[in-house]
């Protein structure tokens, strides 16, 4: 067999693969036993016999199709994971097979010039100054953005916090983590922040959390509470860190009050905008993030609402310079004196090798256009409104908070362990896939509507789904 003709093998058994998800043919969710998966592939005949291809090709990447989540399925309301725009699978698939290592540019300059575009038109919505396709260091008063295309958004925001840490405490590369650093930011962050200041040598205990309202919003007045109980024991603050919009249930945090006390205290501010960072694709929604501009760095996931595939987030910095000295590296391989076209992202890298992720937002971009990103993105979150007023009017159901992005929690009239068997019996059928997300110190049912096939209907179903395994199932006969 050829590469041409196990590339036509795939790509039959994925467009059947579409046309039954998007139908609504197939189970969303389907999760047998990791035994009966591993033993029904025939994972360890194929690597003892080789050959995969052809025939057996064609029967391996059915049978693993029919164990995936099928995220293309209209019931698909779990989790903040794209439903890809294929345009953006066909560049995973183009950057799998080049596989040029694009962060030394000479490894992919067709990948490193698409991710230095996609970085500017990232800079550019979020009212920063592109840069150059020249790059040089910005000189006196010049300043440029800058930023890199990371794995994921966890990764992200660690750039980001280690451009911090450098700032304050640029001798961390030669004697290790000062004692005294700390970080600010809301309890209700994405653990990926504690993950970080555990990562970074701060400690999770040196987080010190911001006040926040009944909502978990950070109330600006009480600023500097957090920020004087950190320096009166005796801390320094690496960064200030704000929600944009919070995991659980999707709100922003009031990004301008904020970034006028982090300017006034000379604090860097970092927006966690994983997920709602996407609202500034829309003149509708992106007052969201008013005062974003005035921070210090962004994370902004496209591989969320961007259609884009995983992984692909951008770490994003007002001030270039920042990220360009958030790093020190020796490597006489890579960092010599040469002729230099373009520009090495291995700089400003966790990742020393990293996939060209700019093809594959660069497709999805060039596939949908910025409009129609806009209109998928508003679709999206007013569809949330829409579900949160035919739900909060139900007897039986209630909602935590009047939705701000496609992020909806909700629960049924019970107790929390009712919500969970709930969710685990919707689950076990595949006729719906939801999520679940503490909140205020109750359990609730959560809703991430990605998918733009997803209609009101199909909310109405689930809902009337949750009340028959509430009644027959879930409680206790």
């Amino acid at each position: 067999m050829s590469f041409q003709s196990d590339l036509e093998i795939v790509a039959a058994a994925l467009a059947d693969y579409y046309r039954q998800s998007h139908a609504g043919e197939m189970p969303v969710i389907h999760q047998p036993p990791m035994e009966e998966l591993i033993s029904g592939l025939g994972l360890a005949a194929w690597v003892s016999t080789g050959g995969l291809s052809g025939e057996g090709l064609s029967e391996f990447v059915a049978k693993y199709l029919s164990s995936t989540t099928r995220l293309h399925h209209p019931a698909y309301m779990a989790h903040q994971v794209a439903v890809p725009h294929y345009a953006g699978a066909l560049a995973a698939l183009i950057d799998g097979f080049t596989n040029n290592a694009m962060a030394i540019y000479e490894m992919g300059p067709g990948a490193a010039s698409i991710e230095h575009f996609v970085v500017n038109w990232l800079l550019e919505k979020v009212g920063w100054q592109p840069a150059p396709a020249r790059l040089t260091h910005p000189a006196g008063d010049q300043t440029w953005g800058g930023g890199v295309l990371t794995h994921g958004g966890s990764l992200a925001n660690l750039t980001a916090l280690i451009a911090a840490r450098s700032r304050i405490a640029p001798q961390v590369w030669l004697d290790g983590s000062p004692g005294n650093l700390a970080l600010l930011a809301p309890a209700e962050s994405h653990y990926s922040i504690a993950r970080a200041a555990g990562i970074l040598g701060i400690g999770q205990n040196a987080v010190y959390h911001l006040a926040v309202d009944s909502r978990g919003v950070v109330i600006p007045d009480r600023l500097p509470e957090a920020y004087g109980r950190c320096r009166n024991d005796g801390r320094r603050a690496i960064a200030l860190v704000a929600n944009a919009c919070s995991t659980a249930v999707g709100l922003y945090d009031p990004l301008l009050e904020i970034a006028e006390f982090c300017r006034a205290q000379g604090l860097w501010f970092h927006v966690d905008g994983a997920h709602g960072a996407s609202a500034l694709l829309s003149e509708k929604h992106r007052h969201r993030l008013r005062g974003v501009e005035k921070a210090d760095s962004l994370t902004w996931d496209a591989h969320k609402l961007v259609r884009t595939p995983t992984l692909c987030a951008a770490v994003l910095v007002r001030d270039s310079r920042t990220l360009d000295g958030a790093f020190q590296q020796e490597a006489s391989y890579l960092f010599h004196e040469k002729e230099q076209p373009g520009f090495d992202f291995v700089e400003r890298t966790v990742e020393c090798t990293k996939a060209g992720l700019g093809l594959r937002l660069f497709m999805v971009l060039g596939a949908m256009g910025e409009r129609g990103l806009a209109d998928y993105v508003e679709r999206q979150f007013d569809l949330a409104v829409e579900a949160y007023e035919y739900i909060r009017h139900l007897p039986d159901f209630e909602c935590a908070v009047e939705p701000q992005t496609n992020i909806l929690c909700f629960r049924l009239a019970g107790d929390d362990d009712l919500q969970l068997q709930v969710r685990q019996r919707l689950t076990a059928l595949g006729a719906f896939y939801i999520s679940t997300a503490a909140f205020n110190g109750r359990r609730y049912l959560r809703l991430a509507l990605m998918n733009p096939d997803t209609s009101l209907d199909d909310i109405k179903r689930l809902v009337d789904e949750m009340r028959r395994l509430a009644n027959t199932e879930a409680r206790p006969q």
